[in-house]
Formats: C-alpha cells, structure tokens, sequence
C-alpha cells in the first residue's frame, strides 16, 4: 500500500462548493482507499491505495466528487513521498517563522506546467514576493502587508490560470506529511 494526498481545488470557500469532510471521507473509502484522512475544511485527503498510477487514481475520484457531489473540482493527487521530497527542496526564504511573510505552496495540476504558469503570471515583483519551482510544484512566499501589490497574487486567482492550480500554506502541507 502507498500513501497518497489528494488535494482538491477551491471547495468550501465562502460558501461555494460545499463537500462535508466526513462524507468526502466516506466515498473515498467507497472507493476501496483506505486509512482515508481529511485535514481542515479545505479538501486535503491523505489515504492507501494499491494503485500506482496518479493519473488513473486523478480521474477516479475526479469522477467520484463530480457523480457524489455534482461538482467538477480539479484535484492534484501527488504521493507521501513525493510530497516530502518537494518540501526537502524548499529554498531557505520559505517557511520560516517570520510572521510578516506569508508562505504558500502552489501545485500545478497536470498537465499544465511551470513554463505556461509563467507565460500566464509572469515574473514575481521582486521586493515583495519570491518563487522557486520544483517538480510540480512552486514555493511562493510574500510580505503579508504588501500581499495586493505583488503580481501573483490576484493573478493565481484569475480565470485563465486558476483552474490549473491549487495552494496551500506552508504549515497545511507540513501538517499533511506528517500525518
């Protein structure tokens, strides 16, 4: 059994895209996965599955929230692993327990990649924000006061390009490998 994390993309947000945790967890275990965890309210499912292949197990619960819940939700799934590895490789600017600047980490839902994120967003503003790329993901880090001035910010959230990404915090994904 490998342990996977499934991250769904912009469910329970002000009010909009409604899925109760307890019953997300519910249909991931109807689907055969097991030691099926949620974490907060925004769709971050830690579970085992026998299968090996991301794009397959992708599409199988893609299919699962659209039949369950109605909702077409892009979801990343990446394994445990893999998911430590990403956070081994994060610069040393991100992370830290520096409480003005606030630490994200975006995933790039496949088979979108970095190169067209970076066409759509462009570069960051370099005195108050910072990125790294690495595998599928990109370590984005930004003063919390000056957060509306930076050129990612309402740029991950446009409609061209959000659709390819999901974020967390840095402590959400931290939480998630160590469970």
């Amino acid at each position: 059994m490998k342990r996977y994390v499934a991250l769904l993309r912009g469910i329970n947000i002000s009010g909009k895209n409604k899925v109760p945790m307890a019953e997300l967890k519910k249909v991931f275990e109807e689907l055969g996965f097991t030691e099926v965890k949620t974490y907060l309210n925004s769709g971050n499912v830690i579970f085992s599955s026998e299968k090996n292949n991301i794009g397959s197990l992708t599409g199988q619960i893609e299919t699962m929230i659209k039949n369950q819940f109605g909702l077409d939700i892009p979801v990343f799934v990446t394994s445990k692993e893999d998911l430590k590895d990403i956070l081994h490789h994060a610069p040393d600017w991100w992370g830290t327990e520096n409480k003005e600047i606030y630490d994200n980490l975006i995933f790039i839902m496949p088979p979108a990649t970095f190169a067209e994120v970076w066409d759509e967003i462009g570069e960051p503003r370099e005195e108050l924000e910072k990125i790294k790329e690495y595998k599928e993901a990109v370590f984005w880090s930004f003063n919390r006061k000056d957060y509306q001035k930076t050129n990612w910010w309402p740029k991950t959230a446009s409609a061209g390009i959000s659709g390819k990404l999901t974020i967390r915090t840095a402590n959400t994904v931290r939480k998630i490998v160590g469970m």
